[in-house]
């Protein structure tokens, strides 16, 4: 069997197999598989003397070297990824006629990216951004690209325009700052002056926009697709993600903090929870729409800034997706990975939604610039795991050696193939839209409403997330130095909720708006994550403990929390073990100093009977700043004794019991609930 019909007949992880490569114990070589006696010095012209330009060595490794680094994306540069498998709960070919939609037995493997958008790849992970969910199915007619984001809509509605939001929301040519953040005049002033993106900077501004991990965020495909089945007949569909975790996001001052504790923590979460086997798991769901209802709604369902309510238009849930396995090479899988709006497969078709008939365009161009040429698809991470042929040759990087003669359409000297395959060999074929007009260049009356469903958003949000987006307009356009933007956005989301601007009008400085509001009073309970699933399965809990502890109940209270899926890390003085009073040993996973509260999502306080002053202080500075972003925190023992004496013991959230199975039942509840926003400080 020759090598390229192997690779196109198995599997995507033996595919990958082939170019996987361990360099442990083997002999050093040039890239020509030439072995070499030396690699620490170049080839001179005696001891003291210059370099030869004869040593190739010297210079296949320094070239290489040079170029090892190739352009970062424009948007999206900052991401991690990982493998995974789909699988379809039932058949969907009522609806669309793709070949992984039908089979429930079968797994379709995935790879999936997760990123922030306007930052630079060495940017933190916490920051105030979309957040990037692309999930590239190898399905046996072809690779099929979900190009997702943890947002179902987008700032603009034209993709033309997609160059103009870039600008304005990266960091400042004059001085290039700020780095990874909206929180300057630019972003502001294109958003006075470009209205459209109203709603999208209500979700900017939301708790969305700083999630826990990328496994506890929804992923939206915000563009309008077509599902198109055996018969011809075509649907509107959007495509969701939905975490099995729910949604959870951080409070600000803990995002920003994050960032300079551990400015890889959301990689890091996503890596550790693989790798310890807790596989993060996504539900795929879809909105459909009947092609004859495409008018039917008080939005244009081809509009990129509306989404569709989910209780006007249900989210069914059709397939899993579970990521059971990390990349072997970041570079190799995660940066060469190359995703495409457009990359589809038979039953699943495009609408002329705007913004994505400019995505249409533009992806290809920058995988383009990025990989180097246009065979980028033959990376090991970009290649489809069926067969592939066509007349395409040559370029940079091809991989490829064909065979033969012909690279042509249509021949006689290799029997006019490869040849188009028919609609029953499973042959694309774009769903037959009646289009008819002018040209012209204008944007349709049905997208000019701009702030009903910024509005709905708004009415959506529970106490607290209206809190923190009124805290997000105050920190973001607090930043701001142009008085007269300042008040262009005062006076702009006056028209989504006058309460909203008054009050961060009066935090910036500007003038409070005297009239505006909206008299859209729906709301939309899917889109508050007070409504979200509660779980505490792989939340961290830091355990704060030194000698002297109750061993039995200490050692039963962590083997429970365990067994509900709870992960403690025990924080000492130093690294090493601590001993109960009963010689219980316990594992200590971290110092005050090499860790921060911000790293948990929840505290459980111990202490014991060797206690310092400077473990009170550390320890007291740790719990506070857990207890001020409103997380569980729970005691017993001599901790119970010592949270007791603080305000915080009376704290909502907040568990005090030495029973130990008592405990652990009312800390697990408090852990699922994630904050405990009644808390009063």
């Amino acid at each position: 069997m020759s090598d390229e019909r192997k690779i196109n007949e198995i599997s995507k992880n033996e595919q990958l197999d082939l170019f996987r490569v361990d360099d442990k114990g083997k002999k050093l070589t040039t890239n020509q598989g030439l072995k070499m006696a030396e690699d620490e010095f170049s080839l001179k012209a005696g001891e003291r003397g210059p370099t030869l330009m004869e040593d190739f060595h010297f210079r296949e490794k320094v070239t290489h070297f040079d170029h090892e680094r190739i352009p970062e994306r424009v948007v999206h540069a900052r991401g991690f990824a990982a493998h995974g498998v789909f699988q379809v709960y039932e058949s969907m070919q009522k609806y669309t006629m793709a070949k992984f939609l039908q089979n429930p037995t079968a797994t379709t493997p995935v790879f999936v990216r997760f990123s922030t958008v306007v930052g630079s790849r060495g940017s933190a992970e916490t920051v105030r951004d979309v957040r990037g969910f692309a999930t590239k199915f190898y399905t046996e007619e072809g690779v099929f690209d979900l190009v997702a984001n943890n947002m179902p809509v987008f700032f603009i509605q034209d993709g033309i325009k997609f160059p103009d939001i870039v600008h304005a929301i990266k960091p400042e040519p004059d001085n290039e700052m700020p780095q990874a953040s909206s929180a300057h005049d630019t972003y502001w002033d294109f958003v006075a002056n470009n209205q459209e993106s109203a709603h999208m900077t209500m979700w900017l501004m939301s708790d969305r926009a700083i999630p826990r991990s990328f496994r506890m965020m929804e992923g939206f495909g915000v563009n309008t697709f077509r599902f198109v089945n055996s018969a011809g007949r075509a649907y509107f569909v959007k495509f969701h993600w939905k975490p099995a975790l729910g949604v959870h996001s951080l409070v600000w001052d803990e995002a920003q903090k994050i960032s300079g504790k551990d400015p890889d923590f959301h990689r890091r979460d996503l890596w550790e929870n693989i790798e310890k086997g807790n596989y993060p798991e996504f539900e795929l769901g879809v909105q459909i729409i009947d092609d004859e209802d495409e008018f039917k709604y008080d939005f244009d369902i081809l509009d990129a800034t509306k989404l569709w309510p989910e209780e006007v238009v249900p989210v069914t849930l059709i397939g899993k997706l579970t990521l059971n396995r990390n990349v072997d090479n970041v570079f190799a899988e995660t940066e060469q990975v190359a995703f495409h709006p457009g990359h589809v497969v038979p039953g699943i078709d495009f609408t002329n939604d705007p913004l994505l008939q400019g995505r249409l365009f533009s992806y290809t161009d920058t995988q383009l610039i990025r990989l180097g040429g246009p065979n980028f698809h033959e990376i090991p991470i970009n290649r489809p795991i069926c067969p592939f042929h066509n007349n395409q040759r040559d370029g940079y990087h091809r991989q490829t050696i064909n065979v033969g003669k012909v690279s042509y359409h249509k021949n006689s000297l290799a029997g006019n193939t490869p040849r188009p395959a028919s609609v029953a060999e499973g042959g694309y074929v774009h769903y037959q839209e009646k289009v008819e007009g002018k040209k012209i260049r204008a944007r349709s009356e049905s997208f000019k409403d701009h702030f009903s469903q910024a509005t709905l958003f708004w009415n959506s949000m529970s106490k607290a997330e209206k809190k923190h987006i009124i805290e997000a307009f105050s920190f973001e356009l607090g930043k701001v130095k142009s008085q007269s933007v300042k008040q262009q956005i005062v006076d702009m989301f006056a028209n989504v909720s006058l309460e909203l601007a008054k009050t961060f009008a009066k935090s910036i400085g500007a003038i409070s708006p005297k009239s505006g509001g909206s008299n859209i009073t729906k709301s939309s309970p899917a889109l508050s994550q007070e409504n979200t699933k509660k779980k505490p399965d792989t939340r961290k809990v830091a355990v704060i403990i030194t000698n002297g502890f109750n061993g039995p109940d200490i050692r039963f209270i962590l083997d429970s929390l365990k067994k509900t899926g709870v992960q403690p890390e025990v924080i000492s003085e130093n690294l090493g073990t601590i001993k109960g009073s009963d010689g219980t040993q316990l594992k200590v996973d971290h110092t005050f100093l090499t860790t921060h509260s911000v790293l948990f999502d929840a505290v459980y306080i111990v202490r014991g009977s060797s206690v310092n002053k400077r473990f009170n202080k550390d320890a007291g500075l740790f719990v506070y700043e857990a207890f001020s972003h409103y997380k569980p925190i729970g005691a017993t023992h001599e901790g119970k004794k010592w949270l007791e004496t603080d305000e915080m013991g009376q704290g909502k959230g907040v568990v005090l019991d030495n029973e130990p199975q008592r405990f652990v039942t009312e800390f697990v509840k408090a852990i699922a609930g994630h904050r405990h926003w009644q808390r009063q400080l």
